[in-house]
């Protein structure tokens, strides 16, 4: 959805041609949005120990390796296919390195490390944190941590994925759609709807005013 019908079908010819160096191009014109992914959804443990470019290093190397599931697979735009590698490199870094504690990892670990947690709503509440706060209060921080947390988890799991997509992940409304499988007029009604909750929560939080930020 990311690119016109005409636009896809060229690059899956330029791709069966010369699928390394049109891969390659393609790759190096989506990182920045990739790079932004892996920073909001990587695990603050994994993020220690694990730097940003490694997670894109290695979904590079898997999406060369799978490129003719692409070529094959012509209703996948190449940003969502990429984005798809780079969220699998994740869970497979998210696995090897949290193993069975992957649940629960991300409440040992301070909020003031700059990656966001493993699900979306601790990525949302961490990355909410930290533009509330001054990372001096470290204190206050982990209170309101939880609280966004646990009133974020209450939100409708899609909304709240919408939610990721676009207000945090920076996704237009057709990627988030594509993402999610579902219609994009159904994408812009939860963004809405999630926008909505979002301030609502946000709103009920002790000296704050109810401001989402830009992500």
């Amino acid at each position: 959805m990311s690119e016109p019908a005409d636009d896809s079908a060229l690059l899956r010819e330029q791709l069966k041609r010369d699928p390394e160096s049109v891969l390659a191009a393609a790759f190096t014109r989506e990182r920045a949005r990739l790079w932004r992914m892996v920073q909001f959804r990587l695990d603050p443990i994994v993020a220690a120990r694990v730097d940003a470019d490694d997670v894109l290093q290695d979904a590079w190397i898997a999406a060369a390796q799978r490129v003719t599931y692409f070529i094959e697979h012509e209703s996948l735009s190449m940003f969502v296919w990429l984005r798809l590698i780079v969220d699998q490199a994740i869970v497979n870094l998210h696995r090897h390195h949290l193993g069975a504690e992957m649940r629960d990892a991300h409440r040992e670990v301070s909020i003031n490390r700059p990656a966001a947690a493993i699900s979306s709503s601790a990525s949302i509440a961490a990355r909410l944190v930290g533009q509330m706060t001054p990372p001096s209060q470290v204190a206050m921080r982990h209170e309101l941590a939880q609280q966004l947390e646990k009133a974020i988890e209450g939100m409708d799991p899609i909304d709240r994925e919408v939610l990721a997509l676009r207000h945090f992940e920076e996704l237009t409304n057709s990627e988030v759609a594509e993402v999610l499988e579902i219609e994009q007029k159904a994408a812009s009604i939860r963004y809405v709807r999630a926008i909505t909750r979002l301030k609502a929560i946000l709103q009920a939080l002790p000296g704050h005013d109810g401001g989402a930020g830009n992500g």
